[in-house]
């Protein structure tokens, strides 16, 4: 499948998002499409603006599409990854929320059979690299562990996200990770997983108390499970070599032997 030429859809509808998510029903299982639109607007898919009007702009000017979709011949290659459809659309702008990825000029979301990016304007083309092997390292994990959406624990997103992050450092370096995974010293993280974490690492995607220690809030410190997660990675890979393929099947109770 590989990226789907959704700046067609954009240059018809961007005013009307909800007719631009009637084209995802058949890949959401003929979900709602309001519920679609609301599940990707979560991650930052665009809403009508002109700051949105103009990252789509950008978009077509920098060739996101041509762009991802050679990433995405890249990274399947290299990881023998699935053939899955890839959608970008224009990111909305939050400036001074904390999000998926630190950094407020791009996010993404992935599933097991499905990739979303959302875009906006860029000095340097690899910040594109970095969010692309995140998210499809994401897939790649999923489907590998194949279980259903409501069966994944606290301990399983803390190691998806921190392998995805590290697969990040392996592809593009250091200067590409998050800004998540220096938030916190090492002696703050032990705190924190002694204080927060430790007793829920069962608790499931449908439990409010996962997303709390994920993304962190109220009294959670912010993106703490992802600080967590990259920092359990790399003490697991500080004497191990590390093969991102490999990585798609580790179980994530291996992370805390």
């Amino acid at each position: 499948m590989g990226v789907i030429r959704t700046d067609q859809w954009l240059e018809n509808d961007f005013d009307n998002p909800l007719k631009i998510c009637e084209k995802l029903k058949s890949y959401f299982n003929e979900e709602n499409v309001r519920g679609i639109y609301q599940q990707l607007v979560k991650f930052r898919m665009y809403r009508p603006s002109r700051m949105s009007e103009k990252n789509f702009q950008h978009m077509k000017k920098y060739n996101a599409w041509e762009m991802v979709e050679r990433l995405f011949n890249k990274y399947r290659d290299l990881w023998s990854g699935p053939d899955i459809p890839v959608f970008l659309f224009p990111l909305e702008e939050r400036r001074g929320f904390f999000i998926k990825r630190t950094e407020r000029n791009k996010s993404g979301v992935s599933y097991p059979d499905k990739m979303f990016l959302f875009l906006s304007n860029y000095d340097d083309p690899m910040e594109i690299e970095a969010l692309f092997v995140h998210e499809y390292h994401h897939v790649c994990r999923l489907r590998a562990l194949g279980k259903k959406m409501n069966e994944y624990t606290l301990l399983d997103s803390l190691i998806i996200e921190g392998l995805a992050e590290y697969a990040v450092l392996h592809h593009c370096g250091r200067k590409y990770i998050a800004d998540w995974c220096s938030m916190y010293s090492e002696k703050e993280l032990f705190f924190y997983w002694d204080k927060y974490l430790k007793k829920h690492l069962n608790k499931t995607k449908g439990e409010r108390i996962h997303d709390e220690l994920l993304f962190g809030g109220g009294r959670i410190p912010p993106l703490l499970g992802y600080a967590i997660g990259y920092h359990l990675v790399g003490k697991f890979f500080k004497n191990r070599n590390f093969s991102t393929k490999l990585t798609f099947n580790i179980p994530a109770e291996d992370f805390i032997d």
